[in-house]
């Protein structure tokens, strides 16, 4: 074993004591009272583990965490967010415990248990090398990734450099996730004209019949031999049973892996016409996350194999997955990046949310390694790209 390794080892009960604390501190994306006392709980954490306190950055209500370590411009960041999916009082049905070597809790494994992972690899490196060694580093967690991290895209762009480290959760099997798609959101609002639906329909102009016909061209935009799926979700149409619908409309989420693809199928949507020439087609939204592609993410995957290697790990391994995270932000600005780096384990969102335990020091090490090869001079150089 080595002494990254060994390290994580002796440090898992106080990395699992961390997550436990966390995940007590429930904090829906939606409750700022809760996701503000979550951030002073992880500040104070950071504190404690580190000997810095972060930067505390309240947008419209939502607060964010920013340590820099040393006077030096960035070089790397380390990314995570601290608020969840879960409401207030799912602690009372799905306790923060570790139970037959499996953490469980709401917001564990997505993604308070990748928090205190960076913390502690931190950490690791800051024991072996000194505060020095961390000298160039940013940690931001956020508090708005799960609801699309509205308030926090400017942040997370303005202050990515260098490299970028995702401490999501990995695959199920611990892969690292090398490729994200990204992610569009419209919603398609038609506007008709009412009328009785039994006296004289004639009138009316139909906004339900509109959008079907819309629906239908929608779902067409997708494209299986590109990846690209576009999927009409939630659909609401008219006011009685005895009225001609005025107003219809329809949400639509989209998941490609090029933008090519995103630009491809905005253009499509927003060219979208109804049949009837007074009903009118409003189209909002766009592109809200750009994809993560494989070219942003093979320096970091390379590096880190190479990590892995060196330190007696497991070897990653590259996952492409549908979901979208953070990363793929700093992707989209030509900042190499790599994701998964977090807890492994399954159900994120889900009652059966959990990560394994004996996965928590290796990635942990990982991690570590990953940190001390990018800022050290003598270490492997990642250096940007354009996306």
């Amino acid at each position: 074993m080595t002494i990254l390794r060994d390290l994580a080892e002796r440090q898992l009960p106080q990395i699992l004591e961390d997550a436990i604390a966390l995940i007590e501190v429930e904090s829906p994306s939606h409750d700022l009272e809760a996701v503000a006392r979550s951030a002073k709980w992880t500040s104070d954490l950071v504190h404690e583990r580190l000997g810095v306190t972060p930067e505390s950055i309240v947008t419209e209500g939502r607060t964010h965490l920013v340590t820099r370590f040393g006077s030096s411009p960035t070089r790397l960041m380390l990314l995570g967010h601290h608020d969840t999916v879960w409401p207030i009082g799912t602690l009372t049905r799905l306790a923060a415990a570790v139970t037959e070597g499996v953490l469980r809790g709401p917001g564990g494994l997505d993604m308070k248990l990748g928090v205190v992972q960076a913390i502690h690899a931190l950490a690791i490196v800051r024991e072996l090398h000194g505060d020095d060694a961390l000298d160039g580093i940013t940690l931001l967690v956020t508090g708005d990734e799960e609801i699309g991290s509205p308030t926090s895209r400017s942040l997370i762009e303005k202050l990515a450099a260098g490299a970028v480290l995702v401490l999501e959760a990995g695959g199920d099997g611990g892969e690292l996730k090398t490729v994200r798609k990204g992610v569009s959101l419209y919603r398609i609002h038609v506007a008709g004209r009412a009328a009785h639906a039994g006296l004289e329909p004639e009138k009316g102009i139909n906004a339900a019949v509109e959008l079907a016909r819309l629906v239908i061209a929608i779902n067409d935009l997708s494209s299986p031999a590109q990846a690209t799926t576009v999927t009409p979700t939630v659909i609401s149409a008219g006011t009685t049973t005895n009225t001609v619908p005025a107003e219809a409309f329809v949400d639509v989420d989209v998941r490609a892996t090029s933008a090519a693809e995103q630009e491809r199928v905005d253009a499509n949507i927003r060219a979208l016409q109804a049949i009837h020439p007074e009903a009118v087609v409003t189209v909002s939204g766009g592109v809200n996350r750009p994809p993560l592609e494989a070219t942003m993410s093979a320096p970091l995957l390379a590096l880190a194999e190479r990590v892995a290697l060196e330190h007696d790990l497991t070897p990653p391994v590259g996952l492409a997955v549908g979901g979208a995270s953070d990363g793929n932000f700093t992707a989209g600005i030509g900042i190499p990046t790599l994701d998964g780096l977090g807890g492994v384990g399954g159900g994120a969102h889900a009652e059966t949310e959990h990560a394994l335990v004996s996965a928590i020091a290796p990635r942990t090490a990982l991690v570590a390694g990953l940190i001390r090869s990018i800022t050290s001079e003598g270490g492997p150089r990642v250096e940007k790209q354009s996306g």
